[in-house]
């Protein structure tokens, strides 16, 4: 018998209004009148094992289809394990909606199970975090929880109910769902871009993730195209220019940004990933004048100071900039030369990675991983990394061809993202392959929702990186003090056996010829498969910069 209608069915007819499809969550019975609310619905329940993963889920399904995600915590633990999953949405700028529930307001103040007051905890990491005052808001409730997660710029709510309030009756709420209006950039900021692009020699295009999430791949694509100017994306930025463009310069981005005269950063905070918004001043050459575009005023930088800077609707700075760039007399022609010196940097470094990445050394050099996989890759596979140099390897070895694609934890670090994402886009893309990139130290966080993905029927391809450590840290380590601590892991674990265990396929593979037909069988199985790689634990990926 269907039960009474309640504020649970409130919440959840209002999710389902603003896109959302499934509800990601670990049971919990503060949250009942939510899952009731879901099965009045029709709304999909997917129940994970810690809800970090639930959260994660929410995060990618927002990342990788551009509606709002959802995730469904109980109280106390089950919101204070989701809390890394939060910040990784805020840091990602990623809109997703965590609707907790919360000890009976009947019984606040007497020690309620798991009574907690989780607002506070949640603040500094989303852009709005309350509770319901009362059964009859509910709707109104997660209205503005939405609306206020989709605005720009993108991010986390919270927003959490007391239980008792969840199971009283409430109102039907009438939704009035609207895409926020295009923010319009200030003609005279894009004017003086423009007047900054017509002057230079050298310049550099950076797409991050926001031109992804504003909808404004296409338009960035044609910018770049029509001025001819080298790219180099971050984040969910890689795509736009797909595999093997002529004015995608990734590889050669040492030279770019050591000789750049002016760098135009869109979407993308001036973090330690593009080295604080310091350009140029290699060899000779001067600082770099830096341009930072963001889809909205707080998202541009205040560290430092841009030579110019711009905020709105990404699409529309995109266009409105090229006609400024056609008035201000930008020549693609003034830095040709540039674009080829680029170019033939970046194909040089290509071709130079092929003995590596075919690389026969016993034991396996984690570049043969990657030379392997870009074999068997569709054009359009899922790419999720998780982990720490391993991961780094497919950042750089790894070019999407299509975007919307990639999937990485972003700015803040955070590891134990990978699970979480396979579930996401194993959904969000049924018929595309979902490739998830574990180092063994990331696997150990979230390996065991890999019965998740047993329970709910979601095949996805696991690759581990196993060299038996910490390689973050271990390398460092060594380097600073002679000797590492805390920094070992067991050699070649058997993270494979976990996997079937849990009712998934897997194998361990130690000889670089193992890793290709290991690949097709994994992909050819149908189910969740864990290829876990045993990799040389003396090679550490050349990084640059530590992220401090």
């Amino acid at each position: 018998m269907e039960s009474a209608k309640h504020a649970g069915d409130a919440a959840v007819a209002v999710s389902k209004a603003y896109g959302v499809e499934t509800m990601f969550t670990l049971s919990g019975g503060h949250v009942f009148p939510l899952y009731d609310g879901a099965v009045h619905e029709g709304m999909r329940i997917l129940d994970v094992r810690h809800e970090q993963s639930a959260v994660f889920a929410a995060e990618a399904t927002a990342r990788l289809t551009r509606k709002p995600g959802l995730a469904v915590l109980t109280a106390g633990p089950g919101i204070t394990n989701g809390v890394s999953g939060v910040a990784t949405a805020h840091f990602n700028g990623s809109p997703v909606v965590v609707l907790g529930g919360r000890a009976p307001q009947s019984r606040w103040g007497s020690g309620a199970l798991q009574e907690m007051d989780h607002p506070p905890l949640l603040e500094p990491i989303t852009k709005l975090s309350f509770t319901a005052s009362g059964a009859d808001s509910v709707g109104q409730d997660v209205e503005v929880a939405f609306r206020t997660a989709v605005a720009p710029h993108r991010g986390p709510v919270f927003l959490d109910f007391y239980m008792d309030h969840l199971f009283s009756p409430s109102p039907a709420h009438e939704v009035h769902t609207q895409s926020p209006s295009p923010l319009e950039p200030d003609p005279d900021d894009l004017a003086g871009i423009a007047r900054l692009l017509a002057e230079a020699e050298r310049p550099v295009l950076v797409y991050g993730s926001d031109v992804w999430m504003d909808r404004a791949e296409e338009a960035a694509r044609d910018f770049a195209e029509t001025w001819r100017l080298p790219v180099i994306p971050n984040g969910q930025g890689r795509g736009i220019l797909p595999s093997g463009h002529e004015l995608l310069v990734t590889r050669a981005r040492g030279l770019a940004f050591a000789q750049a005269d002016l760098v135009i950063v869109v979407g993308t905070p001036l973090d330690f990933r593009l080295g604080y918004g310091w350009f140029g001043g290699k060899d000779g050459a001067p600082l770099a004048r830096v341009v930072h575009i963001a889809d909205a005023p707080s998202q541009l930088a205040t560290h430092m100071q841009p030579a110019a800077s711009a905020a709105g609707d990404l699409s529309v700075v995109f266009w409105s900039l090229g006609t400024a760039c056609g008035e201000a007399g930008v020549k693609p022609d003034a830095y040709a030369s540039w674009v080829t010196r680029l170019s033939e940097a970046a194909a040089a470094a290509i071709a130079g990675d092929a003995e590596l990445l075919a690389s026969g050394s016993d034991p396996i050099h984690p570049m043969r991983v990657y030379g392997e996989l870009n074999r068997v890759l569709d054009d359009d596979a899922v790419v999720i990394g998780d982990g720490g140099d391993f991961v780094s390897y497919a950042g750089k070895y790894v070019e999407p061809k299509q975007p919307g694609n990639w999937l990485d934890p972003g700015p803040y670090g955070c590891l134990g993202t990978g699970l979480g994402y396979s579930i996401a886009a194993r959904l969000a893309r049924p018929s595309s392959q979902v490739v998830l990139l574990l180092g063994d130290g990331a696997a150990g966080f979230s390996l065991m929702d890999v019965d998740t993905l047993v329970r709910h029927r979601l095949p996805v391809v696991m690759i581990c990186g196993n060299n038996g450590m910490w390689g973050l840290e271990k390398h460092p380590m060594q380097m600073l003090y002679g000797y590492d601590v805390a920094a070992e892991l067991q050699p070649q674990c058997r993270y494979d056996q976990v996997v079937t265990a849990l009712g998934g396929g897997g194998e361990l593979v130690t000889k670089p010829s193992e890793i290709g037909p290991a690949l097709r069988r994994a992909f050819d199985s149908g189910v969740p498969y864990l290829v876990n790689i045993a990799t040389d634990p003396q090679i550490a990926y050349p990084r640059n910069t530590t992220g401090v």
